[in-house]
């Protein structure tokens, strides 16, 4: 069962104090680890076992998705202000400068994170931010046309559709090259997750202009692509590389957008070496 911890942050508002669900495993150095857009921290599942061998291993439900509660009215969700959240978030925790890895959203969160000189280590799998104004459209048109059908579609049958590879295949097939793997359980949650995600819209609406500029120099840079990430293409991966030329570009043969699930032992042996 996730945990949950309050603290609270500065805004333009002043003093804010907000909540966030968490699931903790494991011991070692810490790994932070952050979801994507309208998914929870149930999406590294299939790689926290391995991890947690050698991680203390802080899976997170980002402001206004999964479990945690939406930040408060009139605080955005902006890059500045989540990462803000997110160092609260550690230091309330007691952890100093972890290790982070994150996947799409939480792939550019551990970026800014790294900009920020908050981590020891970025490890970022198919990272937003690193799109043309096309292939940011694209993304963003799919991603409200997922987010619409997890709607739309009554529980019933979502949970139908979840019995079957093909079903799984519909319900989550945009993000995963191998979506019959998903359990049953696991893909009618994240579709229930998508459909509740308070911080949806918001977290859409600031990324519209939001593009990834700065080099991180003196710190580790990991940035994994699937091959098969049918969400963000993998040139992305080559122009990241290009903005953050000490960045270690690693290829993800058969993955998706969410590659944790297509191949756990290939992911969690990236996240591990990355952070060494």
């Amino acid at each position: 069962m996730a945990a949950e911890i309050s603290f609270s942050i500065e805004t333009a508002q002043g003093s804010r104090a907000l909540s966030v669900a968490y699931e903790r495993r494991g011991s070692g150095e810490p790994l932070l680890l952050l979801h994507g857009i309208g998914h929870h921290w149930q999406a590294w599942e299939p790689v926290l076992g391995i991890l947690a061998a050698e991680r203390d291993v802080i899976a997170v439900d980002l402001p206004g998705f999964g479990t945690s509660p939406a930040l408060p009215d009139g605080v955005p969700y902006d890059l500045s202000t989540v990462s803000v959240a997110l160092g609260a978030f550690c230091t309330a925790l007691g952890v100093e400068r972890p290790h982070v890895a994150g996947n799409s959203l939480g792939g550019l969160l551990a970026l800014e994170l790294g900009r920020e000189k908050l981590v020891r280590s970025v490890t970022a799998l198919s990272p937003a931010g690193f799109w043309s104004e096309a292939e940011r459209r694209y993304a963003f048109t799919t991603l409200r046309a997922m987010r619409l059908g997890a709607r739309s579609m009554p529980l019933p049958l979502i949970e139908r559709l979840s019995r079957t590879a093909a079903g799984r295949t519909a319900l989550t097939g945009t993000i995963y090259a191998r979506p019959g793997r998903r359990s049953p359980e696991a893909a009618v949650a994240e579709t229930l997750s998508l459909r509740g995600a308070t911080g949806f819209h918001q977290t859409l609406a600031a990324g519209r202009d939001v593009l990834f500029t700065d080099d991180i120099p003196d710190l580790p840079v990991t940035i994994g692509w699937g091959t098969r990430d049918r969400l963000l293409v993998r040139r992305q991966g080559l122009r990241a590389k290009h903005i953050i030329p000490g960045a270690r570009l690693v290829r993800l043969p058969g993955c998706g957008h969410v590659p944790m699930n297509d191949d756990p032992a290939l992911v969690a042996r990236l996240l591990l070496d990355a952070s060494n």
